[in-house]
Protein backbone atom coordinates (compact mmCIF):
# COMPACT_ATOMS: atom_id res chain seq x y z
CA UNK A 1 0.00 0.00 0.00
CA UNK A 2 1.64 3.43 -0.82
CA UNK A 3 0.09 6.85 0.76
CA UNK A 4 -0.08 10.31 -1.49
CA UNK A 5 -0.70 13.53 -0.77
CA UNK A 6 -2.56 15.71 -3.68
CA UNK A 7 -4.21 18.67 -4.41
CA UNK A 8 -7.37 18.36 -6.67
CA UNK A 9 -9.84 21.05 -7.37
CA UNK A 10 -8.34 23.38 -4.87
CA UNK A 11 -8.19 20.54 -2.33
CA UNK A 12 -5.68 18.80 -0.58
CA UNK A 13 -6.54 15.08 -0.02
CA UNK A 14 -4.62 12.12 1.17
CA UNK A 15 -4.79 9.07 -1.84
CA UNK A 16 -3.54 5.43 -2.49
CA UNK A 17 -0.75 5.48 -4.73
CA UNK A 18 -0.89 3.66 -8.22
CA UNK A 19 1.66 5.35 -10.61
CA UNK A 20 -0.24 6.19 -13.49
CA UNK A 21 -3.44 7.19 -10.64
CA UNK A 22 -4.72 7.92 -7.54
CA UNK A 23 -7.85 6.79 -5.61
CA UNK A 24 -9.01 9.07 -3.07
CA UNK A 25 -8.63 7.89 0.40
CA UNK A 26 -10.84 11.68 2.33
CA UNK A 27 -13.32 13.82 1.03
CA UNK A 28 -12.22 16.76 3.54
CA UNK A 29 -8.73 18.29 3.93
CA UNK A 30 -8.18 17.83 8.05
CA UNK A 31 -6.38 14.25 7.52
CA UNK A 32 -2.44 13.63 8.06
CA UNK A 33 -1.40 10.90 5.75
CA UNK A 34 0.25 9.49 8.34
CA UNK A 35 -3.09 8.80 10.00
CA UNK A 36 -2.95 5.83 7.06
CA UNK A 37 0.01 4.41 7.73
CA UNK A 38 0.71 1.63 10.68
CA UNK A 39 0.35 3.29 13.91
CA UNK A 40 -2.56 5.54 12.30
CA UNK A 41 -5.92 6.14 13.32
CA UNK A 42 -6.83 5.44 10.18
CA UNK A 43 -4.38 2.23 8.87
CA UNK A 44 -7.06 -0.45 9.37
CA UNK A 45 -9.61 1.93 7.00
CA UNK A 46 -7.52 2.06 4.51
CA UNK A 47 -6.09 -1.62 4.26
CA UNK A 48 -9.65 -2.39 3.86
CA UNK A 49 -10.66 0.64 1.20
CA UNK A 50 -12.34 0.12 -1.99
CA UNK A 51 -13.08 2.64 -4.25
CA UNK A 52 -13.90 2.77 -8.04
CA UNK A 53 -12.88 6.56 -8.08
CA UNK A 54 -9.50 6.72 -9.89
CA UNK A 55 -8.12 10.16 -10.59
CA UNK A 56 -5.29 10.65 -13.18
CA UNK A 57 -1.67 11.20 -12.31
CA UNK A 58 -2.50 13.86 -15.23
CA UNK A 59 -5.79 15.63 -13.39
CA UNK A 60 -3.90 16.00 -9.91
CA UNK A 61 -0.84 17.83 -8.51
CA UNK A 62 1.08 15.47 -6.23
CA UNK A 63 2.39 17.10 -2.89
CA UNK A 64 5.50 15.77 -0.72
CA UNK A 65 3.62 13.39 1.10
CA UNK A 66 4.88 14.51 4.74
CA UNK A 67 5.56 18.48 4.25
CA UNK A 68 6.38 19.00 8.18
CA UNK A 69 7.94 16.86 9.91
CA UNK A 70 9.48 18.26 13.45
CA UNK A 71 12.42 16.82 12.13
CA UNK A 72 14.52 15.93 9.11
CA UNK A 73 17.97 14.56 9.77
CA UNK A 74 20.11 12.91 6.95
CA UNK A 75 22.96 10.26 6.43
CA UNK A 76 26.46 11.16 4.99
CA UNK A 77 28.91 8.60 3.63
CA UNK A 78 26.32 5.27 4.17
CA UNK A 79 27.34 3.41 1.14
CA UNK A 80 30.98 2.16 0.54
CA UNK A 81 31.32 2.18 -3.42
CA UNK A 82 30.01 6.56 -2.95
CA UNK A 83 32.38 7.14 0.05
CA UNK A 84 35.09 5.39 -2.49
CA UNK A 85 34.00 7.59 -5.52
CA UNK A 86 34.87 10.41 -3.14
CA UNK A 87 38.60 9.35 -2.76
CA UNK A 88 38.44 7.91 0.43
CA UNK A 89 38.33 4.28 2.16
CA UNK A 90 34.86 3.45 3.44
CA UNK A 91 35.11 1.98 7.72
CA UNK A 92 33.51 -1.10 8.37
CA UNK A 93 30.40 -0.28 10.52
CA UNK A 94 31.91 -2.24 14.01
CA UNK A 95 34.88 0.76 13.63
CA UNK A 96 32.65 3.50 13.22
CA UNK A 97 29.23 5.38 13.60
CA UNK A 98 26.40 7.32 11.05
CA UNK A 99 27.70 10.83 9.96
CA UNK A 100 23.87 12.56 10.58
CA UNK A 101 22.85 16.21 9.41
CA UNK A 102 19.89 18.20 9.11
CA UNK A 103 18.09 20.13 6.36
CA UNK A 104 15.14 22.73 7.25
CA UNK A 105 12.32 21.11 5.82
CA UNK A 106 9.72 24.17 5.28
CA UNK A 107 12.11 25.36 2.78
CA UNK A 108 14.18 22.10 1.13
CA UNK A 109 11.22 19.83 0.71
CA UNK A 110 9.90 20.24 -2.81
CA UNK A 111 6.74 18.23 -4.17
CA UNK A 112 7.23 15.87 -6.80
CA UNK A 113 7.05 17.43 -10.11
CA UNK A 114 7.98 20.74 -8.77
CA UNK A 115 11.72 22.06 -10.32
CA UNK A 116 14.91 22.12 -8.18
CA UNK A 117 15.99 25.58 -8.01
CA UNK A 118 19.87 26.02 -9.05
CA UNK A 119 20.89 28.87 -6.68
CA UNK A 120 21.86 32.09 -7.73
CA UNK A 121 24.53 32.81 -5.16
CA UNK A 122 26.14 29.16 -6.23
CA UNK A 123 24.90 28.14 -9.37
CA UNK A 124 28.04 25.88 -11.00
CA UNK A 125 28.19 22.54 -8.84
CA UNK A 126 24.75 21.65 -8.10
CA UNK A 127 24.55 17.67 -7.67
CA UNK A 128 22.24 14.86 -6.56
CA UNK A 129 21.29 12.06 -4.13
CA UNK A 130 19.03 9.39 -4.65
CA UNK A 131 18.12 7.97 -1.07
CA UNK A 132 15.89 5.64 1.04
CA UNK A 133 13.73 7.98 3.21
CA UNK A 134 12.32 6.49 6.83
CA UNK A 135 9.08 7.91 7.89
CA UNK A 136 8.57 7.31 11.58
CA UNK A 137 5.31 6.28 13.27
CA UNK A 138 5.86 5.49 16.54
CA UNK A 139 8.12 8.08 18.26
CA UNK A 140 10.47 6.90 21.23
CA UNK A 141 13.99 7.37 22.38
CA UNK A 142 16.69 4.25 23.22
CA UNK A 143 14.88 2.13 20.52
CA UNK A 144 16.67 -0.99 20.25
CA UNK A 145 17.91 -1.71 16.41
CA UNK A 146 15.76 -5.28 16.67
CA UNK A 147 12.69 -3.32 17.49
CA UNK A 148 13.31 -0.60 15.12
CA UNK A 149 10.92 -1.56 12.34
CA UNK A 150 7.72 -1.19 15.06
CA UNK A 151 8.28 2.36 15.07
CA UNK A 152 8.53 2.86 11.31
CA UNK A 153 5.23 4.04 9.58
CA UNK A 154 6.68 3.43 5.97
CA UNK A 155 8.69 4.77 3.44
CA UNK A 156 10.22 7.54 0.84
CA UNK A 157 12.51 9.03 -1.74
CA UNK A 158 14.72 11.66 -1.23
CA UNK A 159 16.88 13.63 -3.58
CA UNK A 160 19.41 15.00 -1.34
CA UNK A 161 20.44 18.60 -4.14
CA UNK A 162 23.94 19.34 -2.45
CA UNK A 163 26.25 22.00 -3.82
CA UNK A 164 29.33 20.46 -3.83
CA UNK A 165 32.04 23.66 -3.89
CA UNK A 166 29.57 26.14 -1.80
CA UNK A 167 32.25 28.91 -0.73
CA UNK A 168 30.63 31.99 1.20
CA UNK A 169 32.79 34.96 1.33
CA UNK A 170 35.92 33.84 -0.98
CA UNK A 171 37.67 36.48 0.51
CA UNK A 172 37.41 35.23 3.96
CA UNK A 173 40.44 34.17 6.32
CA UNK A 174 40.23 30.43 6.72
CA UNK A 175 39.58 28.88 9.90
CA UNK A 176 39.95 25.25 10.69
CA UNK A 177 36.40 23.99 9.95
CA UNK A 178 35.43 26.40 7.26
CA UNK A 179 35.72 22.92 5.14
CA UNK A 180 32.86 21.44 6.84
CA UNK A 181 31.05 24.14 7.11
CA UNK A 182 30.79 24.69 3.15
CA UNK A 183 29.83 21.29 2.88
CA UNK A 184 27.17 21.44 5.26
CA UNK A 185 25.35 24.55 3.92
CA UNK A 186 25.82 23.40 0.61
CA UNK A 187 22.55 21.11 1.75
CA UNK A 188 20.48 23.81 2.05
CA UNK A 189 19.25 25.69 -0.29
CA UNK A 190 15.80 26.16 -1.08
CA UNK A 191 14.36 23.06 -3.07
CA UNK A 192 17.00 20.95 -1.99
CA UNK A 193 15.61 18.11 -0.98
CA UNK A 194 12.62 16.96 -3.35
CA UNK A 195 10.24 14.26 -1.65
CA UNK A 196 7.79 11.94 -2.66
CA UNK A 197 6.22 10.54 -4.65
CA UNK A 198 4.40 8.92 -1.69
CA UNK A 199 5.23 6.96 0.96
CA UNK A 200 5.14 2.73 1.13
CA UNK A 201 3.33 1.56 3.91
CA UNK A 202 5.91 -0.77 6.22
CA UNK A 203 3.51 -3.35 6.64
CA UNK A 204 3.61 -4.16 2.45
CA UNK A 205 7.53 -3.02 2.10
CA UNK A 206 8.13 -5.14 4.63
CA UNK A 207 12.49 -5.54 3.70
CA UNK A 208 13.71 -2.22 3.47
CA UNK A 209 17.45 -3.36 2.78
CA UNK A 210 16.69 -5.13 -0.56
CA UNK A 211 15.29 -2.35 -2.58
CA UNK A 212 16.54 -1.47 -6.51
CA UNK A 213 17.91 2.30 -6.85
CA UNK A 214 17.99 4.23 -9.83
CA UNK A 215 18.63 7.49 -11.35
CA UNK A 216 18.52 9.77 -14.30
CA UNK A 217 19.10 12.69 -15.80
CA UNK A 218 17.79 13.41 -18.69
CA UNK A 219 17.33 9.94 -19.43
CA UNK A 220 21.18 8.98 -18.85
CA UNK A 221 21.27 6.61 -16.19
CA UNK A 222 23.93 7.76 -13.09
CA UNK A 223 23.12 5.93 -9.78
CA UNK A 224 22.42 1.86 -10.29
CA UNK A 225 22.42 0.47 -7.05
CA UNK A 226 20.51 -1.23 -4.04
CA UNK A 227 19.48 -0.68 -0.11
CA UNK A 228 21.49 -4.14 0.40
CA UNK A 229 24.78 -1.89 0.12
CA UNK A 230 24.25 0.49 2.96
CA UNK A 231 26.97 0.24 6.06
CA UNK A 232 24.25 1.17 8.57
CA UNK A 233 20.82 -0.29 7.70
CA UNK A 234 17.36 1.07 8.16
CA UNK A 235 17.25 -0.07 11.43
CA UNK A 236 20.32 0.81 13.18
CA UNK A 237 20.02 4.26 12.06
CA UNK A 238 16.95 4.42 13.71
CA UNK A 239 18.47 3.16 16.91
CA UNK A 240 21.60 5.35 16.85
CA UNK A 241 19.82 8.40 16.05
CA UNK A 242 17.09 7.15 19.17
CA UNK A 243 20.32 6.75 21.39
CA UNK A 244 20.45 10.60 21.78
CA UNK A 245 17.41 12.14 20.20
CA UNK A 246 13.95 11.63 20.74
CA UNK A 247 11.89 10.47 17.37
CA UNK A 248 8.30 11.59 17.19
CA UNK A 249 5.67 10.49 15.05
CA UNK A 250 6.58 12.06 11.51
CA UNK A 251 10.24 12.96 11.90
CA UNK A 252 12.20 11.38 8.78
CA UNK A 253 15.46 10.31 8.32
CA UNK A 254 17.00 9.88 4.73
CA UNK A 255 19.83 7.08 4.40
CA UNK A 256 22.60 8.00 2.78
CA UNK A 257 23.52 8.11 -1.40
CA UNK A 258 25.61 5.57 -3.73
CA UNK A 259 28.32 5.24 -6.39
CA UNK A 260 27.12 7.53 -9.18
CA UNK A 261 26.67 11.32 -8.21
CA UNK A 262 27.53 13.97 -10.66
CA UNK A 263 30.87 15.55 -9.13
CA UNK A 264 32.89 12.16 -9.58
CA UNK A 265 32.66 13.04 -13.45
CA UNK A 266 32.47 16.51 -12.99
CA UNK A 267 28.93 16.42 -14.00
CA UNK A 268 26.29 19.14 -12.42
CA UNK A 269 22.72 19.86 -12.80
CA UNK A 270 21.53 22.66 -15.39
CA UNK A 271 18.37 24.84 -15.79
CA UNK A 272 16.63 22.48 -18.31
CA UNK A 273 17.76 19.05 -16.81
CA UNK A 274 15.49 16.65 -15.67
CA UNK A 275 16.03 14.20 -12.97
CA UNK A 276 14.54 10.94 -12.08
CA UNK A 277 14.98 9.01 -9.26
CA UNK A 278 13.23 5.50 -8.58
CA UNK A 279 13.30 3.32 -5.94
CA UNK A 280 11.72 -0.28 -5.69
CA UNK A 281 8.75 -1.04 -3.98
CA UNK A 282 7.59 3.24 -4.03
CA UNK A 283 7.85 4.62 -7.20
CA UNK A 284 9.90 7.73 -9.24
CA UNK A 285 10.41 11.29 -8.27
CA UNK A 286 10.92 13.29 -10.75
CA UNK A 287 12.52 17.30 -10.80
CA UNK A 288 13.00 19.44 -13.41
CA UNK A 289 15.54 21.69 -13.17
CA UNK A 290 15.48 25.58 -13.46
CA UNK A 291 17.44 28.77 -12.63
CA UNK A 292 16.62 30.63 -9.04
Amino acid sequence: MRICRFEHQGRTLAGLYEDDYVVPLNDSEDTCVLDFLPGGSRFEEATQFRSEEKLSISDIRLLVPNPRPNKLFLLAGNYAKHIEEGGEIAAERAETFPYVFMKPPTTTLTNPGDSVRIPGVSPNHIDWELELGIVIGKGGKGIAEADALSHIAGFTIFNDISDRKFRPNPDRKERPKDQFFDWLHGKWHDSSCPSGPCIASAHTLVDPQNLAMQLRVNGELFQDASTAQQIFPVTAVVEFISSFVTLEPGDMISTGTSAGVGNTTQTYLKPGDQIEASIEGIGTLVSPVIAE
